[in-house]
């Protein structure tokens, strides 16, 4: 009895296109995750043979997601640690500006110091003569003042001993003075001028500027004098006859004399 192949609609496909259709529908489970939901029994019908296709498939898949979960992690351990490291860079380059800012303001408070010190010296009075006394007194009468009166106050001191600026200004005379021996005459600051008479050297020169407590000369016994010491006045102008109280001048500039 002959028998005959079941041709169109009615034929079924061959065992390799099954598989093959089987192994296609597996893989794009195992793609979207929905291969794992399925249970084991499903598959039990099938041969051994038949049942190689969609296990690769299946494994592969698996493969695949555990590589693309590896990548995941390592890219998020890489922003992680990219994050990282960007705040340490930003917290070490805020330090840095702020140690920065903190040098500049110390550097600027103590540039304000130094000026204000610098100021206050310059601004400072001190005695013609270091640890010396007033000797004779201003405007003390007698025969021996032209003027009929001391027109200074005379610094006890021996010959030879240092003189030194009151304070900070310009010398509008130095030399030969008359009566007042060898003399310096100096601008101060505050506009008034003050006199150095009798001295045994001069150390300074017209148009220099002195400073306070700078050394300007020796005290010597030159001119109208007795004996050695220092003459000083303090005047409104650098001439003769403008002269003012020098004991209050100086005390007036915080001078104890």
């Amino acid at each position: 009895m002959a028998f005959t192949r079941a041709t169109g609609k009615h034929r079924l496909p061959s065992r390799m296109t099954r598989t093959t259709r089987r192994t296609v529908g597996v893989a794009a489970l195992a793609t979207t995750g929905v291969v794992g939901t399925l249970a084991a029994p499903a598959f039990a019908a099938e041969s051994e043979i038949e049942q190689t296709g969609p296990l690769m498939a299946v494994t592969m898949g698996d493969t695949v997601a555990q590589e693309i979960d590896a990548q995941a992690v390592a890219q998020r351990q890489a922003a992680e640690q990219a994050a990282a490291r960007e705040k340490a860079e930003a917290a070490a380059k805020k330090r840095a500006e702020e140690a920065r800012a903190k040098a500049e303001k110390e550097r600027e408070a103590k540039a304000r110091a130094a000026r204000e010190a610098e100021r206050k010296r310059l601004n400072a009075y001190t005695a013609p003569i270091a640890g010396s006394y007033v000797s004779t007194s201003y405007q003390a009468g007698g025969g021996v003042w032209s003027s009929g009166s001391h027109t200074g106050i005379d610094f006890h001191a021996a010959s030879g001993t240092a003189v030194h600026a009151v304070g900070s200004g310009t010398v509008v005379e130095a030399g030969w003075g008359g009566s007042y021996g060898n003399q310096i005459v100096i601008k101060m600051v505050d506009g008034t001028y003050t006199q150095y008479g009798h001295l045994s050297s001069i150390g300074v020169s017209v148009g220099q500027t002195v400073t306070p407590g700078q050394q300007i000369a020796l005290s010597g016994a030159t001119g109208n004098v007795t004996g050695a010491h220092l003459h000083f006045e303090a005047r409104t102008t650098a001439e003769y006859g403008s002269d003012m109280d020098p004991v209050a001048y100086l005390r007036g500039h915080g001078v104890n004399v």
